[in-house]
């Protein structure tokens, strides 16, 4: 792999690693409720799932929509049922430190499985593995999903860093029932472009 298309790939991976969507976006409602340690599971799921994710896709998963193209729109609509899960989850967190909500940070676990029906993480592997490593050889599939798995974590983590600093604005259980809110219907609406298109 050349340098350029190393430096290409770092760009790519930056620019739709830092982007909002799904996984930004609830990590900032969790760094909001939270606070930043809690929420580091949270961020390794998306980095290391994610990672093991443009692995396996590198390995053979593309093929899987080539051969059997219902696959892909159980998918769309599994990620939707998902992602409104999740969404009505992060609409009902409570107030940090009152415990009378029952809201837990999402796990490393939930985190890691969650990139398996997040398009947009889909759209970056399956985009990532088609233009840095046509040839699917195990060497290139590897420097993709390492470059990526060093890049996405720092991104994401900045995400949840943000939120912990918007709680300081969240003073109150009425602004932070409307930022968790707000942070539901976004993360609901940041899912629509990719499964409508």
């Amino acid at each position: 792999m050349s340098i350029e298309l190393i430096l290409a790939l770092c760009t790519f991976a930056f620019v739709s690693s830092i982007t909002p969507g799904p996984n930004n976006l609830m990590l900032m409602a969790s760094g909001a409720n939270f606070g930043f340690r809690r929420t580091v599971p949270h961020m390794l799921g998306v980095g290391i799932g994610f990672t093991v994710m443009v692995l396996l896709v590198g390995a053979g998963l593309m093929q899987v929509f080539d051969r059997w193209p219902v696959a892909h729109e159980v998918l769309k609509w599994a990620s939707l049922a998902y992602l409104c899960w999740l969404a009505w989850k992060i609409a009902r967190a409570g107030e940090p430190g009152r415990g009378d909500s029952g809201a837990r940070p999402i796990t490393f676990l939930q985190a890691a499985a969650f990139q398996w029906v997040n398009p947009k993480a889909w759209i970056m592997a399956l985009t990532a593995i088609t233009a840095y490593a046509p040839d699917r050889s195990l060497w290139a599939v590897g420097v993709v999903a390492l470059i990526f798995g060093l890049i996405n974590l720092p991104c994401v983590s900045s995400w949840t860093v943000l939120g912990r600093e918007i709680k300081r604005v969240l003073t109150n259980r009425r602004r932070l029932t409307l930022f968790n809110w707000t942070m539901a219907g976004l993360l609901v609406a940041s899912i629509l472009p990719v499964l409508f298109a």
